[in-house]
């Protein structure tokens, strides 16, 4: 049994980053010898096991083969035979395909370490062009070392391209787009994630609602730069999307949330912000009734977080930049306000109902044109 580190532990530390996971491949060895070694088996479509200790995960070294379209159309072959290079073979990128041997010696049988000094993002080999995730992948390793200068390389793209026209993309499941599309917006630059896709041709076949956004595929569009302008102010994925949603109508917007699924917190802000950005953008021009109706607008007493990040999608909309943006500064002292007035402090304890309401609406007023007339210092 021959055990080596393999995948993004082994590039992330030839990048001098922070390893996120360390995964490992267990070469001539057998399921039965790792149940006897003490690992618990978790694959269902190949064997992979936790470490007792570590909990990390080991693979088997193993081969696939393709049988039938689509990223599930793969029959897993393994057994102590298959050699670490045959393993390599089959992934992604050649940046993925080093090892480590437990003494440190360096496996980089396809490249990896000249493509990571090269900041190429290059296909390991033609089995590249079988499964349709790796399309997503690349885009999403493109959105992560943006920042290091990497690109990808001709030839991938190419392949790509080709991956894209013998309609495999089609077989991609909500899930996976979706699993894909968070790690993205996760990454330092997540526009690159679209551009990618929309250099390949696969934008319009995986996320159809945003293919106008990116009619061509070079950085220059208002797209790009509300991403980017997102991704300055926030790490939060729900911010980044809401951000570059905003300006479609409420329809597509809830069209692409029912079709990938997402999770409430992403649709709720995406549709917010795309009605309310613009108000919020001028927040600052609002009266203490302007303002009252839109902090109602966005629910805000009950869900202050999400006005938070809606402010934060609406100045990545109106590109401010600013260290203290006007607007954003002007709704959170006026949330600030009405969240200080409540049943006991504004003296109507001995209301109820709908005159209860109507009360602590008006007194909520009277704080706010009252904040205005006598701003705080």
């Amino acid at each position: 049994m021959q055990v080596y580190l393999v995948g993004g532990a082994v590039r992330d530390e030839l990048l001098g980053l922070p390893v996120r996971e360390r995964d490992w491949v267990v070469v001539g060895a057998t399921p039965d010898e790792m149940l006897q070694a003490g690992y618990q088996p978790v694959g269902q479509d190949f064997p992979v096991y936790l470490h007792p200790k570590t909990r990390e995960e080991y693979a088997l070294a193993r081969l696939e083969r393709k049988v039938g379209p689509g990223y599930r159309g793969f029959v897993t072959e393994f057994s102590p035979t298959v050699t670490l290079d045959e393993d390599l073979l089959r992934r992604d990128l050649t940046i993925n395909a080093m090892a480590r041997t437990p003494e440190g010696k360096l496996i980089d049988p396809y490249g990896g370490e000249r493509d990571l000094r090269a900041c190429v993002l290059r296909h390991v080999s033609e089995a590249f062009g079988e499964d349709p995730v790796r399309v997503l992948r690349v885009a999403r390793f493109a959105a992560r070392f943006a920042a290091l200068g990497f690109v990808v390389a001709p030839p991938t793209v190419t392949l790509m391209r080709q991956l894209v026209a013998s309609g495999e993309m089609a077989a991609l499941v909500a899930e996976r787009i979706w699993r894909e599309l968070e790690r993205a917006l996760g990454e330092p630059r997540p526009e690159r994630f679209f551009e990618t896709l929309a250099l390949c041709g696969a934008l319009p076949i995986v996320l159809p609602e945003l293919a106008s956004m990116w009619p061509s595929a070079g950085p220059a569009n208002e797209a790009a730069r509300r991403l980017k302008a997102a991704a300055a102010l926030s790490a939060e994925g729900a911010v980044r999307l809401a951000a570059l949603t905003a300006p479609l109508a409420p329809a597509p917007i809830e069209a692409l949330a029912a079709r990938l699924r997402l999770p409430t917190e992403y649709s709720d802000l995406c549709v917010l912000a795309a009605r309310l950005g613009d108000a919020v953008g001028r927040a600052d021009q609002l009266d203490a009734e302007g303002l009252l109706k839109l902090l109602e607008a966005a629910d805000a007493l009950r869900r202050p977080e999400r006005l938070s990040r809606l402010v934060l999608a609406a100045e990545a909309l109106a590109g401010s930049g600013a260290a203290l943006w006007p607007p954003g500064d002007a709704l959170r002292r006026a949330f600030k306000c009405i969240a200080a007035v409540s049943v006991s402090s504004a003296g109507l304890t001995a209301l109820a109902g709908p005159e209860l309401g109507q009360a602590l609406r008006a007194a909520r007023l009277a704080a706010l044109t009252k904040a205005g007339a006598d701003p705080a210092p």
